[in-house]
């Protein structure tokens, strides 16, 4: 009877649900004593997994669920065992069931998910596995909380694909010492760990961006509006995907299969749609940045061997480029959007829009199947601290990031993400722009970070609910924005450079938000860790993302901690050097290929949450020991809450290196730091020799101080002792980075 009845079940949810299992010979591997994990994301779970599993195990429920009329009639076709959660007699009786070789199956969450990703994890089922002794046999289902049987409140679908996908069984193998609590602590974190990387399983990165997308689309429907920028016109994905053909129809005749095209534009719409038609063609995008000046980025294309770039004539005027663009001509061909424009024919428009109706038939007929690990994108390294390198990012690299993040940070159709950070850069092209609009969330599209004033009340006006962006810049935002203006957030998520605490703090008590610090690299496509609501660790920047590794190499001088290594999907490629040209140099260490050593000195706690100490450059060796200039500035920091700060190393005759700390504090003196540090028990060799005042800390475009500019400033001043203060403003002038006043924040400026 229960074999007929297993038998009907598949056949109707294969009919209307195109149910997929993967990997069931790990079934048999885990043996007899195993406990079945998996993630709940609807009420459909415990039915599919009795309908396909070989046999019939016993579900562990909820006492609660199992006195619900609903669920009666069903509960009737299989095992039960009945589990109080409050009751640690439940929990006995459990591990004294397994142990009599049975399989049973949990859900670990104890609920079904409301928000997409992984609820909370309850101790009691990594207790069970280690005390019993018994394999663990995760098992992924992805699509079944897109149905109505979830409590997703989200678009869904009457009949989505539903995929079953069974991992290799593992075991909790813990230290005998460990005993009582920090024992049944450690087998949680190990369950916890073991469901993260459960579901990141679900998402199938090894495909193409552009299938993605397409993908996407279908699943959050191709009328939900997914994009937007300043000239407030918001598109829809059907919208979006049109364009994406009409754009590629122009690209393709000027343009080679596989080759480096630059992209000099501003952070609009048109620019991700560019980005997406060259994925669509299989072209890569290499992002310039317009901020670093001719010489750079000339450099840069001879890196990326890029032979054609494609801008604006109006972005160049808006953002001062001309100079810029007249040397750019002489080493490459520049096209110009607006040209490109004169050569939409209206039949163009038609075909696009024809073709929006069926794109991913359309998109399997004409595209060329594009390898995963083909590259997608050439992003250039911010050149803070050394010349720029071309790094080499592929399509599974982007898609495994996105994969990896989306289990900590749930991208749904109600968000709205606030992307000022610029494309040219991966935390502004990655994380801000390509995995809301996979994960079906909204971007709206800023030009530029740095508008203090601005920012915040688009923020409020727009309702956005995610903004990503550094300490230099949540610092700035706070400064002029209403207590009410964030009120809409639901992440607010700090990279690129180390989160100040006084940046951190008046966020807290301004706007009563908690800033989630996260780390990444370019070269990671970017993030590496990030802090969440559900593990949080002040200081830290998180644990490392499901699908990586890492290592910690020793650095002498450096007692508690060393260079971070990382390996994962989402690890570039290579890199693209200057002196190497037409190579790709790819990642390895001692340890292997495909292993990155990310620069960054790091120290691991008993729980794997990751402090950066600082760069490994950024260390200066004073007396024989190691001194983090990081610390310095933090230190500085403490001394004078409120202002920026930036410790550099210079040569000294009689020690070595000496510290030379520049402040925007017109008050600093090195008395101040003294006193400081002896409160604070800070060694001698954390003061700095030099206190430098300066009304503005030169900034790179990303938010970060550009250390190359202090220290090339600060050498010179050395050696000629000359107008330090005066020159530095007068740099800072230069640049153009600083705040505009209200009169220039209209659209009018920007709509570039």
């Amino acid at each position: 009877m229960g074999g007929l009845i297993k038998f009907c079940l598949r056949l109707l949810l294969r009919l209307l649900y195109r149910v997929r299992v993967e990997g069931m010979e790990y079934y048999r591997e885990a043996g007899n004593r195993v406990l079945i994990v998996a993630n709940h994301s609807s009420l459909l779970d415990g039915v599919l997994l009795y309908a396909w599993l070989p046999e019939t195990p016993t579900f562990a429920i909820n006492t609660r669920i199992s006195e619900q009329k609903r669920f009666r009639f069903f509960l009737k076709f299989v095992d039960l065992f009945i589990m109080d959660p409050t009751s640690p007699l439940s929990v006995k009786s459990m591990i004294s069931f397994i142990r009599e070789d049975r399989k049973a199956v949990i859900f670990p969450e104890g609920r079904i998910t409301t928000t997409g990703v992984l609820m909370k994890i309850y101790e009691g089922p990594g207790l069970i596995a280690d005390r019993a002794n018994a394999a663990i046999l995760p098992v992924a289902i992805e699509g079944a909380q897109f149905t109505h049987f979830s409590y997703m409140r989200e678009r869904i679908s009457w009949f989505p694909r539903i995929t079953i996908r069974v991992l290799a069984p593992e075991r909790i193998n813990l230290d005998p010492e460990l005993k009582g609590h920090t024992r049944r602590m450690a087998a949680a974190g190990v369950m916890q760990e073991l469901m993260y990387r459960l579901y990141f399983s679900t998402y199938d990165y090894n495909r193409d961006l552009y299938t993605a997308l397409l993908e996407s689309a279908t699943r959050f429907g191709m009328q939900h509006e997914i994009v937007e920028d300043i000239s407030r016109t918001p598109l829809s994905y059907r919208q979006f995907i049109a364009r994406t053909f009409i754009l590629a129809r122009l690209l393709k005749p000027d343009t080679a299969p596989g080759e480096r095209i630059g992209l000099l534009l501003p952070n609009v719409s048109t620019t991700l749609i560019i980005i997406m038609a060259c994925q669509y063609l299989g072209r890569v995008c290499a992002m310039l940045n317009y901020t670093t000046g001719a010489k750079a980025l000339l450099r840069a294309c001879e890196v990326g061997e890029i032979r054609k770039v494609y801008t604006s004539r109006r972005f160049i005027e808006q953002a001062g480029l001309g100079r810029v663009i007249a040397d750019l001509e002489k080493g490459v061909e520049l096209i110009y959007l607006e040209d490109l424009g004169t050569r939409v024919r209206l039949l163009d428009k038609f075909s696009g829009m024809l073709r929006s109706y069926y794109p991913c038939r359309h998109y399997r007929r004409v595209a060329a199947k594009t390898d995963p690990d083909a590259p997608a994108f050439i992003l250039f390294t911010s050149g803070s601290e050394g010349i720029p390198k071309g790094v080499l990012l592929s399509h599974k690299n982007i898609l495994s990031n996105f994969a990896q993040v989306r289990c900590h940070i749930n991208f749904s159709q109600r968000d709205i993400m606030f992307a000022s950070l610029p494309m040219f850069h991966s935390f502004g092209l990655n994380a801000g722009c390509i995995m809301p609009l996979l994960g079906g969330s909204r971007v709206f599209i800023y030009p530029t970070p740095l508008h203090y004033r601005v920012i915040p009340e688009l923020v409020y006006e727009i309702g956005a609910t995610i903004l990503f962006g550094t300490s230099t810049f949540f610092k700035g935002y706070a400064r002029y924005a209403h207590p009410y203006d964030f009120q809409s957030l639901r992440f607010t998520v700090a990279g690129a450079e180390k989160l100040r605490d006084d940046t951190r703090r008046l966020w807290m008590e301004k706007f009563g938000i908690r800033i989630l610090e996260g780390y990444g690299v370019t070269e990671a496509s970017p993030v590496i860790s990030v802090n969440t609501p559900l593990m949080y660790r002040h200081g830290s920047v998180g644990r490392i993302l499901p699908g990586m590794e890492y290592y910690i190499r020793p650095v002498p001088g450096i007692a508690d901690g060393g260079r971070l290594v990382v390996r994962g999907p989402n690890v570039m490629i290579g890199y693209l050097l200057h002196d190497r040209p037409g190579e790709i140099v790819r990642p390895a260490t001692d340890h292997g290929d495909g292993w990155h050593d990310t620069g960054d000195i790091a120290s691991i706690d008993a729980d794997a949450f990751i402090s950066i100490i600082g760069r490994a450059r950024r260390f200066a060796k004073l007396g024989g020991e190691m001194i983090s200039l990081t610390a310095v500035e933090e230190l500085a920091m403490e001394t004078w809450p409120g202002f920026n700060h930036a410790a550099i190393n210079l040569p000294d005759e009689k020690k070595g290196e000496k510290i030379v700390l520049v402040t925007d504090n017109m008050n600093a003196t090195r008395r101040d730091i003294q006193e400081r540090a002896r409160q604070l028990k800070h060694g001698e060799l954390y003061i700095p020799r030099k206190v430098v005042l300066a009304d503005e800390l030169p900034m790179l475009s990303t938010g970060k101080v550009d250390y190359i500019v202090l220290t090339e400033m600060a050498m010179k001043e050395d050696r000629e002792g000359t107008g330090w203060i005066s020159r530095l403003t007068h740099l800072i002038r230069k640049t153009e980075e600083t705040e505009p006043t209200e009169s220039e924040t209209g659209n009018e400026e920007h709509e570039g």
